[in-house]
């Protein structure tokens, strides 16, 4: 399971002011999905899906259909993606991802976060090959080999399906995502995923300890309050 929460973003906030900016990120997540590709969730499964984790994540229907009403109407904002990649304490990987309608600002932000924290960045490519983009879902159990045949029953691209401490993680190409989960809740009406994401997850993990611990979190803390910044992707794998 290592795999598939070290590397996550922690979404869940703890206090108004980090509501309010993840409320902000999905707003501008959902807005821009929704401008793209459709503003009707069945039609967009892209959609369909960011909404669903909103959701999970608490974000206020509000919120979300405020979005999507603000997509619906002609002209807009124009974001764009922008992605950064480089080296956190503890010789860590870390991919950021931005939406930004200033790409020179986002830039700034970013640095700023690298620079301040004795973090390296690089540039496009320095570390993304050491990730692979994939469909994760995460959820209760212990028997891998059953919910592969699962998988392979419902013809599934499967990558890779593993057990530890009682949570079954399978990993799978992104094109997979819908078929895998309505392959699982098919066969199991009472699933109920702890993740359920397509993410970057790192082929190999990095151990931070000691004094790193402390500089690394501070280090995910100054991307995350970057307001262009969408979501933090890392390979550390923290050892107290």
């Amino acid at each position: 399971m290592g795999r598939a929460y070290q590397n996550r973003k922690e979404s869940m906030a703890k206090t108004a002011t980090q509501k309010t900016r993840i409320y902000s990120k999905y707003g501008k997540e959902i807005y821009v999905c929704a401008k793209q590709g459709g503003v009707e969730p069945d039609g967009n499964l892209s959609l369909r899906r960011l909404i669903e984790r909103a959701k999970k994540d608490q974000v206020p229907a509000h919120v979300i259909e405020r979005a999507i009403d603000k997509a619906k109407g002609a002209g807009g904002e124009d974001y764009e993606v922008a992605r950064y990649e480089g080296f956190g304490p503890g010789n860590t990987m870390i991919i950021a991802d931005c939406l930004t309608d200033n790409v020179k600002r986002t830039f700034t932000e970013v640095r700023q976060a690298f620079v301040k924290n004795d973090a390296k960045l690089g540039g496009p490519g320095t570390v993304g090959h050491m990730f692979e983009h994939q469909a994760v879902f995460v959820f209760a159990g212990e028997d891998d080999e059953a919910i592969l045949e699962i998988l392979m029953m419902a013809d599934t691209d499967v990558s890779d399906v593993e057990v530890e401490d009682g949570m079954v993680s399978v990993f799978a190409p992104i094109t997979e995502f819908n078929k895998i989960k309505t392959a699982l809740t098919n066969a199991m009406p009472d699933i109920h995923f702890e993740m359920e994401e397509i993410t970057f997850v790192p082929q190999t993990m990095t151990e931070v300890t000691g004094e790193d611990i402390e500089a690394f979190d501070k280090f995910i803390a100054a991307l995350e309050d970057c307001d262009d910044v969408q979501n933090v992707y890392h390979n550390a794998e923290i050892k107290d």
